[in-house]
Formats: structure tokens, C-alpha cells, sequence
């Protein structure tokens, strides 16, 4: 008997369809899958075997014979065994035919036929329902995810004679209520306030710069002037998430297996500090599966680098291509995937080995060869992809002692929610949504100089000996300094600013 059940598989953030077709013949019995499924799959045998048997069911003892088509795409995981369970239950007639026809079909069995959670549901779920498929059968545990798509039929089971029982009529499974955003939005955290920093006027004033226009920030000063605090504190006041970046954003964290089951969806930006002895795999994704790594895991977040110099040169400069393109493709021998990696990178770094190099109150013990050696550990052009490099001095006692707040967090991000709307705006036809990702023809028209301003601009221009990528991003921070007071154009005031966040590379030359 032959019978067929729909699922699917993930080519990175992608879904696809997989049909699952099973024949059952007499003969010697058997057990064989095609179509290039991987060894998890293959295992299977043994857990359908005993889910089946162990929820009261019949297992053939014949001939089975399993293709997972399209049969030249690779298969992985074990995302099949609910759904080879239920196709065998039908080919033996346990279930009727045409029950299944509509759904698809997504679980993980147990020995005793509980159905377990799978990685990567919300991507798949999100595919399918895009190639206009409507009703599907996922394990309970992923509830909670899929409850945020609208528009589709989920029903989710905990056992294989629960789903047995759903599609003969014989139990009511109600279909998943689908939840608000705005509810999930309400209840999101942040452990971290600038209120409780203090000091680093100047810190706080570039953050808030990078928030509010999208833009890279390197820290650089002596070992506990707060570098490490400052960056933990920037997720407080970036702009929330809309619900479609929470949705790319949890799609790539539901493909690595790091999204939290009570909550189903990712709603705080997120914040990656992959530790500097991070492999080259570990940061841009890879491996046999080909996973996203840390970059994407940041996407629409925040990819913090303590310490930066201390990476593998080779490591960071892969940072290059995504922090200009806004993605990132793994390929690997079985398989080509595309991530994206749209993050602001806040980085930290001291100038010198020992830490003290240009500091007023501590002596530096670093030989001019070794402070050369160390700063030149980031290349310049990933430095010219920084555009903010911001000096943060030690902090004076009587700043510590003071035991009055400072501002908080939720009042900075006021301003930035403010200058974002502006930006929101000023690129609402196109998929621009900051500053920092302004392409040419809007860097030209929205970064329009008047003569004293392009004078200036002219004289830093010479005199720092900048790149064309430097000019470029210095006019697109005044831009968004422009946007945080409120100006339709930029003014001079504007351009020294963003000058004045581009000479701290300079200094620390040697």
C-alpha cells in the first residue's frame, strides 16, 4: 500500500516541501529510506518502530520502502518521524486517506510516542504558508512560536495517539489562538541602564549617536573606565523591534535552537559577545549543517567585541563584507546559505598592550614596537568601517562617589525613537530603514553640504588623509546628529562633531 504526507526542510532560513511517500509490500521486512537523507533519518526506524507499538498500534512487519522527495536536496534531522509514523498508519489503513491530504506534517518522535520539539519551526512554517499551504500538525512545544503567524490552521499534539485520534475524529484539538506582538513587546527587559553609569558624558553622547542612526562604535581606553558597561547598556536604547524584524530575528534563532518555549518569539534586540577566542566558524556560521553563527545571530541587534584586538586578525576582518552588505553566505561543500547580518558592531579595545598608552595618570610600559604591533591588529579598512571611534578616559572619584543617578536609559531612547521616525520617513519607499545604510543616491540627496560645511569637510578631508568611505560615513553621522536636533539640514556644528569621531584612530598611531 502506498501512501504520501507532506512536511519540510530548511536550506538555511529557508522552508521547502518535502513529500514523504511510503510503500509497503510483502516480503522480507525492511526498513529503507531514499533521498539523500542524512543518518538521523535514517535511525529513525527504531523510534517510529516503538512509537508505533508503544501508543497501541500495529507495526507491518513487511517491506517498507521510504522516499523523501525532491530526492536530490539533502535531508537532516529528525523532523520526519512524526510524519512517516502517520504515513504508515495510513498505508495500513489506520487512517484514512484523504485526512491527511491538506496538512503539513512536522514532529520528532519518543521511544514511548511523545512528540518532541524541533528547531526551526517558525522559518518553515512562515515558507510554507508563503507557498500557500494552510493547516499543520507541529508538537506541542513549538506552540508557542508558531502562535504568532496569522492567516494559517496550526494544531499542535503531544503524543503520536493524539494526532492519531485528532485526524479520525476522535479527539477535538483546537486550533492555535494567535497572539499579539504589541503583548509580547510590553513584557520585554533590560538588565542594563546608563542611569547606573557614571560619568562618560562623551561615551553616552556617541552611543546614543550609533542608536539613533544605526551606526558602528569602537571604544577604545584604559583597562575599568567602563568600555564593557557602555556596551552592555546600548541595547537599552536602540529603538524597538517591528514585528517583522522580530520575525527574521527569530527565525534565525529558531534554526539554532535558541529560542525560549514560553515566549516563542524573540521581541529585545539582540546582544552576541562571542568570546575573543571565537573560531572563524563560530562568528560567520558554518559547519556540517552549514548554522548561522554570531554575525547572524546579531542580525538586527547589537555584535559586541571586547577586546577586539585580541580576535584572529583573520576572524574579524570576515566582519568586512557584512557590516557593508547586510548578509552573509556560508558555503560549504553539501551546501550554499544565505544569513543575514544586519548588525551595529560595538566594539571595545585598549590602546596598548599593558592598556595605558596616551593616558594622563597612569605610565604606559609598552615598547613603541609593541603599540604598534597591537593597534595594528584591525586593519584600516575595517577600522574605516567604524564610524564612530570613541575615547572613554578613566572614571574620577568624584563621579563614583556621587550617589545621584544619571540619566536613564528610557530618556535617551526618547530622543532616539525621535530621530528614527525622521529617518523612517525620509526612506519610507525603500528598504532603508537608518542612516548608516543610506545607499549613493540617497547619501546624495539627503547629505546635501552648504559652502562652509563642504570647506570643513574639504580641510578634515586633507588634513586626516581619510578615505572615501570615511568621508562617506563622517557626512552620514551628521546626518543623524542633524536628525537628533531636529534640523532638516546639516549645519557645521554638525559636520565638527561627526569630524571629531573620526580622529581617535589618528591619535593612537604610532
Amino acid at each position: 500500500m502506498l501512501s504520501k504526507i507532506l512536511s519540510f526542510a530548511l536550506n538555511g532560513i529557508t522552508g521547502y516541501p518535502v513529500e514523504i511517500e511510503l510503500d509497503i509490500n510483502p516480503g522480507l521486512p525492511s526498513y529503507d529510506v531514499v533521498g539523500l537523507a542524512d543518518q538521523a533519518i535514517k535511525e529513525s526506524k527504531s523510534r517510529v518502530k516503538s512509537a508505533i507499538q508503544n501508543s497501541a498500534f500495529k507495526y507491518p512487519i513487511h517491506k517498507i520502502v521510504i522516499n523523501l522527495a525532491p530526492a536530490d536536496t539533502k535531508k537532516e534531522g529528525s523532523m520526519y518521524d512524526l510524519p512517516i509514523a502517520l504515513a504508515i498508519l495510513t498505508a495500513t489503513e489506520e487512517i484514512k486517506r484523504d485526512k491527511l491530504k491538506d496538512f503539513v506534517v512536522l514532529g520528532e518522535l519518543s521511544l514511548d510516542g511523545e512528540v518532541r520539539k524541533l528547531n526551526g519551526i517558525l522559518p518553515m512554517l512562515i515558507s510554507a504558508k508563503q507557498l500557500g499551504f494552510k493547516k499543520f500538525i507541529i508538537p506541542i512545544e513549538n506552540s508557542m512560536e508558531a502562535s504568532y503567524i496569522d492567516g494559517i490552521e496550526v494544531y499542535a499534539i503531544s503524543t503520536l495517539k493524539d494526532a492519531v485520534q485528532f485526524l479520525k475524529g476522535e479527539k477535538q484539538i483546537e486550533n492555535l489562538a494567535v497572539k499579539s506582538f504589541e503583548s509580547a513587546l510590553s513584557e520585554r527587559t533590560y538588565k542594563n541602564d546608563f542611569a547606573y553609569v557614571k560619568g562618560q558624558a562623551s561615551a553616552k553622547r556617541a552611543l546614543e549617536i550609533a542608536a539613533a542612526g544605526g551606526h558602528n562604535i569602537l571604544l577604545i581606553g584604559p583597562p575599568g573606565s567602563g568600555k564593557t558597561m557602555l556596551a552592555k547598556c546600548f541595547p537599552s536604547i536602540l529603538p524597538d523591534m517591528t514585528f517583522e524584524e522580530s520575525l527574521e530575528v527569530t527565525k534565525i534563532h529558531s534554526v539554532a535552537g535558541l529560542i525560549d518555549s514560553k515566549k516563542g518569539i524573540v521581541v529585545e534586540r539582540p546582544f552576541r559577545s562571542p568570546h575573543h577566542t571565537a573560531t572563524l566558524i563560530a562568528l560567520t556560521g558554518g559547519g556540517t549543517k552549514a548554522k548561522p553563527g554570531e554575525i547572524s545571530l546579531a542580525h538586527n541587534g547589537v555584535l559586541f567585541l571586547d577586546e577586539m584586538p585580541e580576535y584572529a586578525r583573520n576572524t574579524i576582518e570576515t566582519l568586512r563584507q557584512p557590516m557593508e552588505d547586510g548578509y552573509i553566505t556560508v558555503s560549504r561543500n553539501a551546501n550554499t546559505v544565505q544569513y543575514p547580518a544586519n548588525f551595529i558592531l560595538v566594539a571595545s579595545m585598549n590602546p596598548c598592550p599593558c592598556g595605558y598608552y596616551g593616558n594622563g595618570t597612569d605610565q604606559c610600559k609598552c615598547s613603541p614596537t609593541a603599540i604598534h604591533n597591537y593597534l595594528n591588529k584591525i586593519s584600516g579598512p575595517l577600522m574605516d568601517r567604524i564610524d564612530l571611534h570613541i575615547e572613554v578616559d578613566s572614571v574620577k572619584y568624584e563621579d563614583l562617589s556621587d550617589d545621584r543617578l544619571e540619566e536613564k536609559s528610557a530618556d535617551i531612547k526618547k530622543r532616539v525613537d525621535k530621530a528614527r521616525k525622521i529617518q523612517l520617513e525620509r526612506f519610507k519607499n525603500t528598504n532603508i530603514y537608518s542612516n548608516a545604510k543610506m545607499g549613493e543616491k540617497e547619501f546624495k540627496e539627503y547629505c546635501k553640504l552648504d559652502l562652509a560645511s563642504t570647506d570643513l569637510v574639504e580641510m578634515a578631508f586633507r588634513k586626516l588623509n581619510l578615505s572615501a568611505r570615511a568621508y562617506n560615513r563622517i557626512l552620514k553621522v551628521a546626518r543623524t546628529i542633524a536628525d537628533l536636533d531636529g534640523k532638516e539640514n546639516i549645519e557645521r556644528q554638525h559636520i565638527l562633531e561627526a569630524i571629531q569621531y573620526r580622529t581617535l584612530d589618528k591619535k593612537y598611531k604610532v
